[in-house]
């Protein structure tokens, strides 16, 4: 459906259509006072702007394909195929961007409306067939191409075929239908996590810990009333209790910090089966994946998801994520023993099972207990100013460029929370830009992601396009910035989130087609997961972790204790990571006739493939978004997890601060985004010892992260 989002780019020519003004296209990224509109776009300078933004792009593309038939040369067509990519990313990224953060409602439901229409738009240019002739004649000619347009020539002729465009009229319809019904699910998958997070009300008050009070709601009742009678009018007697809502951080924090056992219990089996209704959202996203697969001629959608990636078919995924799982699961069944033992020397009655919502609650006290860890303790040396202070420290370190702030110009930010930042290099110039919205708050993305907003390319042979991304997060604790203080793992969950936009921001290809994260899906998570290491180094940490009032340094010896936590439980949280991955392969692999209930599936995969059990009625796959744009390709974080291990130990353990460090991971890595083959970018910058090849497809080596882990591969 969307070859034109993955990869492309655009430049000017000496063309008149080329080179007519583009309105729709132009980011203001100087900190002039002018009114601009949202990201610097200045059709958004209000809701209804987002319908002009549509009707330039789609008219510009027009322009950009009665050019294309003429068939110029064929360097001019890719160049040409990228400017069309790029304006119509430039409405898609921003209208994504828009409907998950924007707190106005009007703005949020014409992003909506123009994701969809331009979505519907794609479907005309992804089944157009001048565009796809004029495609075929320039891979033909790939001798006159350097060797980028070649590539892009190449997967830009593979991608219109995997959308189809080989197909009979009526099955090339079926497939554009099944393809708007697909988005059309996953956006309904999405709105109904935040629309349903679930809640649980909890009498008395004083069952939930004080340090949670600013989670939860306060609510009354009468005392003569049952639990579940509201408060009539007359009751003069109240009992305060408190409602949770069982969002992934609400429940995070409850299920670690709640003593009581049975809060812990109503929270999980809350948590876990809200939202209802995307059970069957997730049962018809499942069924139209695999029709649409079935008739592209695969056997199912993760054989068809998986083809372009490295790792090329599910045989050779599976294999792999056996092979790990076998090599974990006898340390995460001793760490579940040993969870298990301590639950039932604490407890009264000496004994019992150990229940899943019982896994982050005694964790968090084993860990505590054995290095005397005390989570406000760690978060007082985690003030968010500093962390943001800790990304310019990356930056200036490795590539030598600073994080300068740029003021905002009216109407080009979303509200008042977000910062915006220039990368600067003094040689070089600016290199990108940076939005930071990082605080917590109603109807946002519950999560934290990258966005992109305009991708880099090469203008013209003196002019490249800077690239613009965001980055979104849902930090809590206080209204004001400067005094949200983070936890290690928000820390942890910045660093990812910031390799990221580092992909994005230092990659300098030709062609938006292959800009930053526009990469191989199972390489893509290599460098969020390779500045995770960053957050954990103390040499790292030293530069700008101070306590909030005191500005002591934080201390060696509290960042051993926090690796030593980290590490008691480290082959449990792999193994979930396998877990999740498996249902991905499950459910958008071979599926089963007469069709199984993915609940059940799920209960027997976490039986098989983990040391916990299954809690009946609960149906966690139902929040898990991942699916959507992951469908099939979660197993990416694992192969980015044993990539990012080894580019650790051999190139960045010795020094992880180094300039020279940082030009490698720049040269040979960030810059190419997805111009050069993932295997040679890899091999480039670490040399042998970091993949293999199985099957026909690659496969990570595990030999570094079972070496960080103790294992035995």
């Amino acid at each position: 459906m969307s070859f034109l989002l993955r990869r492309y780019a655009r430049k000017l020519y000496p063309n008149p259509i080329l080179n007519r003004p583009r309105y729709s296209g132009r980011l203001h990224t100087s900190a002039a006072a002018t009114t601009t509109g949202l990201y610097g776009f200045p059709r958004l300078k209000n809701p209804k702007g987002f319908h002009r933004f549509v009707d330039d792009a789609i008219e510009r593309s027009g322009e950009l394909v009665s050019y294309i038939a003429t068939m110029p040369s064929s360097s001019e067509i890719i160049r040409a195929m990228d400017e069309i990519s790029d304006t119509i990313c430039s409405v898609v990224d921003s209208a994504e961007l828009c409907r998950h953060t924007h707190p106005d409602r009007e703005f949020v439901e014409e992003a909506n409306k123009a994701w969809m229409r331009i979505n519907e738009y794609l479907h005309y240019l992804n089944t157009n067939h001048t565009l796809y002739d004029a495609v075929k004649k320039t891979e033909r000619e790939r001798h006159l191409l350097t060797e980028e347009a070649q590539r892009a020539a190449h997967y830009l002729r593979i991608d219109f075929e995997r959308g189809g465009f080989h197909l009979c009229a009526e099955k090339l319809d079926r497939v554009n239908q099944l393809s708007i019904e697909i988005s059309q699910l996953c956006r309904e998958f999405n709105e109904n996590i935040v629309i349903d997070p679930g809640s649980v009300d909890v009498f008395p008050s004083s069952r939930i810990p004080k340090n949670l009070h600013h989670l939860v709601k306060p609510i009354y009742r009468s005392t003569s009333a049952s639990s579940r009678e509201p408060l009539k009018p007359g009751d003069t007697m109240k009992e305060k209790g408190f409602r949770i809502k069982t969002d992934p951080p609400t429940l995070s924090s409850i299920l670690q910090l709640t003593p009581d056992d049975e809060v812990r219990k109503m929270a999980y089996l809350r948590g876990n089966s809200s939202p209802q209704a995307n059970l069957g959202v997730l049962n018809k996203l499942m069924g139209a994946r695999h029709e649409l697969a079935q008739i592209l001629g695969y056997r199912n959608y993760a054989e068809f998801s998986m083809k372009p990636n490295m790792a090329s078919s599910p045989l050779v995924v599976m294999s792999f994520l056996e092979e790990i799982s076998n090599i974990i699961r006898p340390s995460a069944d001793e760490e579940y023993r040993k969870i298990r033992d301590f639950k039932r020397e604490k407890c009264a009655q000496g004994s019992g099972d150990l229940e899943p919502w019982d896994e982050a609650y005694y964790t968090s006290l084993m860990k505590s207990s054995t290095y005397n860890l005390d989570s406000s303790v760690v978060a007082s040396y985690f003030p968010l100013p500093q962390c943001i202070k800790g990304l310019k420290v990356l930056v200036q370190s490795l590539f030598g460029a600073t994080f300068c702030s740029v003021p905002l110009a009216p109407g080009e930010s979303w509200h008042p929370d977000v910062l915006k930042m220039s990368l600067h290099h003094p040689d070089e110039g600016d290199l990108g830009y940076l939005y930071l919205d990082l605080l917590s708050r109603k109807g946002k993305y519950p999560g934290c992601a990258h966005f992109a907003i305009k991708g880099g390319r090469q203008v013209s042979e003196t002019d490249y396009q800077l690239p613009v991304v965001a980055l979104v997060c849902n930090f809590s604790g206080s209204p004001d910035p400067l005094n949200v203080r983070l936890n290690h793992w928000e820390l942890e969950t910045l660093f990812h989130e910031f390799g990221h936009a580092l992909h994005s921001l230092l990659s300098r290809t030709d062609y938006q087609h292959f800009s930053g994260t526009r990469v191989a899906l199972d390489l893509a998570e290599t460098p969020s997961n390779l500045f995770e290491y960053y957050a954990w180094d103390y040499r790292v940490l030293r530069t700008f972790a101070r306590h909030h009032s005191t500005g002591e340094v934080i201390p060696q010896k509290l960042v051993e204790s926090m690796e030593g936590a980290r590490k008691m439980f480290a082959a449990t949280e792999l193994q979930r990571q396998i877990f999740y991955a498996i249902i991905d392969q499950t459910l958008f692999g071979e599926q089963p006739n007469p069709p199984r209930d993915t609940s059940s599936i799920v209960a027997d995969l976490k039986t098989k493939y983990t040391s916990w059990k299954h809690v009946e009625g609960t149906h966690w796959q139902s929040r898990f978004n991942h699916l959507l744009n992951y469908g099939a390709g979660y197993y990416s974080y694992l192969y980015a997890k044993c990539f990012a291990a080894s580019i650790w130990k051999k190139l960045c353990k010795e020094d992880p601060l180094s300039l020279s460090t940082g030009v490698a991971l720049r040269k040979e890595f960030l810059q190419h985004g997805g111009a050069r083959e993932p295997a040679d970018i890899l091999n480039g910058l670490v040399g042998d010892g970091v993949l293999r090849y199985c099957n026909g497809g690659i496969v990570p080596d595990i030999t570094s992260l079972c070496d960080e882990m103790k294992l035995v591969s």
